[in-house]
Formats: C-alpha cells, structure tokens, sequence
C-alpha cells in the first residue's frame, strides 16, 4: 500500500519556541491514521501545517509524491475541525448546499451528493430540521456529512468524537471503517485511547517529536505495555 500524504523533516516555530521539531511521517492509502499525544504536543500544528492554516518553518509537506500546492490539494480533502461549524438557523440541507457551492459542486450534482453523504451519517430523514434542533451528536455527523461532500480521497478528522456518547462514537467508528473500505484514507486525531487502537497505524507525539510510529499492537509489543495510553505513562507523559 502506497505512502499518499508524505512530512518530510518538518519543523515549525513561533519566534524562539519550537513546536514541531524534524518530523518524519509517511500516511499509508487507505488506512485509518490515528495521531495522538498529549495537549501541547504538537498534532494540531501538524493538522493546520497540512490543510494550510500555518506555514512550514523547515520541511516539506507532499500529495502523492508531489509537493502540495493549495488549491489543487484542497480539493481532494475533506476537513472536519473540533468545534462544529454550522450555520444553525439553516436547516441541514440548507448547509449542505452552502458548502457545495463553496466546494464548486455543480447544482445538478448536489441534490445527488447531500442525499448519498446524509444516508452515509444516517441523517437522511432529518435534513429538513434546523440545525439548532439538532443533538450534539447529530451535529458532529453532519459536520462528518459536509466534509464526504466533495468525494474527497482523504478525510482529515480533528477530534471527530468529541462530546458524543460511547454508542454514538461506535456508530461513527462503523461509519469510518466503511469509508476506509470505500478507499478513503482517515488522518484522525484522537484522546480517547480505545479509538487510538482502532487505527491501523498510529503516531504518537510528545514535545513536537515522534516517539513512535506503527501499528497500535506493534507500538505496545515495542514499549511492552498492554495500551497504548501506557506507551504515553512510559514514555514519560502522565496524561492525555
């Protein structure tokens, strides 16, 4: 399986505080990417790096074997921050038409699209329901809805889960294996350690560096510890 997002001795800086120091990180096609470490250590700057809300301060950052260039790239991701970012008055597939008219979706394809990815967040009979009617839970499955819009090839998850319930975060796990299944690369970050061992692979941050990239079970076998949450208590860092 090919390397499709490729971070090559990326480093960024705010003056004299180094945030990320020499990271080295090959994405696999079509697995799910768990990026985890502690509050601090540097995987949102890595996120923002990627979807080109911060700069490098050295590095290179590469799309299939190519360096990103912004607009091209941008196209083929789907982005789905912490917070959600909803227009709450609007019903859902009120929102849904905004953001595929800012994805340049032509209108004869979005009627299409909207009805494909609220049957993918099993939303479909609720498209009609304002947003601000909407459950936590619902909303995160919208913004998950909003991010498939474009057919992206590679969704980017900032902590897709937050807030939800555990029956909730199964289904939406369910939903991600199918994705992955589709052929879909998932970069996700995560502070909940039983999601961290659902990823096919993971890197573990801790003071802008890696401190181990691998399968979840290979990391563990590596650290000798039965969780990844123990890798992290090892290594130095008490908490997530």
């Amino acid at each position: 399986m090919g390397t499709i997002i490729d971070f090559k001795d990326v480093s960024k800086s705010y003056g004299h505080h180094p945030v990320l120091n020499q990271i080295n990180l090959a994405i696999p096609s079509s697995e799910i990417f768990g990026l985890i470490g502690p509050s601090g250590s540097g995987k949102t700057t890595l996120i923002k790096i990627l979807i080109g809300l911060e700069s490098l301060s050295k590095g290179e950052v590469s799309f299939k074997d190519e360096k990103i260039k912004a607009i091209p790239f941008f196209k083929k991701i789907g982005y789905m921050a912490q917070s959600d970012a909803l227009y709450e008055e609007l019903t859902a597939q009120e929102n849904l038409h905004f953001f595929g008219s800012l994805y340049g979706i032509k209108k004869k394809d979005r009627n299409r699209r909207i009805e494909e990815v609220m049957k993918t967040v099993d939303l479909l009979d609720h498209r009609k329901k304002p947003v601000h009617l909407y459950s936590g839970g619902m909303k995160r499955r919208l913004s998950l809805a909003i991010a498939l819009l474009h057919d992206p090839e590679v969704l980017i998850l900032d902590e897709p889960t937050v807030g939800i319930d555990p029956v909730l975060r199964k289904e939406i796990w369910e939903q991600f294996q199918k994705l992955k299944e589709q052929g879909r690369t998932l970069l996700i970050t995560t502070h909940v350690m039983d999601e961290a061992e659902r990823c096919d692979r993971l890197a573990l941050l801790r003071d802008g560096r890696i401190i181990a990239t691998e399968k979840p079970e290979t990391i563990k076998e590596s650290f000798q510890v039965s969780s990844i949450e123990e890798v992290f208590l090892k290594s130095g860092v008490s908490s997530l």
